[in-house]
């Protein structure tokens, strides 16, 4: 089983954590695939893909193609004659490239398929409030996220964990799938299955499309939970955000760590309610959102007693768009 020629594909950190799994287990891997080196932050510095800095320093050939169905890249694949390719949080494969390992390309996916298909599942996962996630390994066809299943395996959202805590621990999770997806491949013990055998007949599917800016505008006209949800879901990062309106000066802020507190009251929606020292708290129709984490625009992050020293809140009141 270790003897496998394996081809990683990834990008971000969610990623390093597989491939250093399989180089701790004794796997083969003969290559690394991830995406060109670019420019990042205000400086525009031009810096790696995290695997391709832990490729690097563990002295695995790394590939950095600019178009996938490069003639020579793809030469370059099938003459590493890999097995298998193991793709984990990396761009959607052409056919002429995932069709090339001799037992086939499969995904590490962050959502119990078919539910949550699309970028950003962990997110979409504890936006939607579930209670229940898991990670799933998949062959991978001509479609995004639709392939045939190997494993899954699930996994408790706690109510008030955010998605990078969720991340870490499904990280931990994939990497076990994945061992034990690759060993289910070299001993043919594992069956692929058809993902229209988890659709519960009757249930709808949900989707995980990338988040863009305006998905980080939080809406005061919506429940106390569901804006909870979402400042949960966006934590870390991007962060939900929403506009004080002062007289002199509006300023943006971004949410990371809130309590829902559901009560009747006749506060309209994004009412601030402070006593200017100790709580923060937003209306909405059914309660309130107590503000604990936040961060201004180009300040460093601080509890609400931190933010309310600094700030007079009576100045303010919530901006809507």
């Amino acid at each position: 089983m270790k003897r496998l020629r394996i081809v990683f594909m990834g990008t971000p950190e969610f990623a390093v954590a597989t491939l250093g799994s399989l180089l701790m287990n004794g796997f083969n891997v003969i290559g690394v695939v991830t995406v060109p080196d670019k420019p990042a932050g205000r400086g525009r510095t031009i810096q790696k893909s995290a695997v391709k800095s832990f490729a690097e320093s563990s002295y695995i050939p790394v590939f950095q193609p600019d178009n996938l169905k490069d003639s020579e890249f793809i030469k370059t694949l099938k003459d590493l004659k890999p097995d298998v390719f193991i793709v984990v949080a990396f761009r959607m494969l052409p056919e002429v490239v995932w069709k090339i390992p001799s037992l086939g390309t499969y995904n590490l996916h962050a959502s119990l398929l078919p539910d949550y298909r699309g970028a950003a599942p962990i997110t979409h996962a504890i936006i939607n409030g579930e209670t229940r996630t898991g990670v799933t390994t998949f062959l991978i066809d001509d479609k995004i996220d639709t392939g045939n299943i190997l494993l899954r395996e699930e996994i408790h959202i706690f109510p008030f964990e955010n998605a990078g805590d969720l991340h870490d621990r499904m990280t931990k999770l994939g990497t076990r799938l994945v061992i034990k997806t690759l060993a289910g491949i070299a001993d043919k013990s594992i069956t692929p299955q058809p993902q229209s055998n988890f659709i519960t007949p009757g249930t709808e599917l949900r989707t995980a499309p990338k988040i863009h800016t305006e998905d980080c505008i939080i809406n005061w006209n919506t429940g106390a939970i569901k804006i909870h949800n979402l400042i949960r879901g966006l934590a870390p990062y991007p962060g939900a955000r929403s506009i004080l309106k002062g007289l002199k000066k509006s300023l943006t802020i971004k949410i990371f760590e809130s309590i829902p507190e559901i009560e009747t009251h006749n506060h309209s929606p994004g009412t601030i309610i402070s006593d200017g020292k100790h709580f923060l708290k937003i209306a909405c129709p059914d309660g309130f959102v107590n503000i604990t984490y936040l961060q201004l625009e180009a300040k460093k992050k601080m509890n609400s007693i931190e933010f309310l020293r600094g700030c007079n809140i009576s100045d303010y009141t919530i901006g809507f768009n």
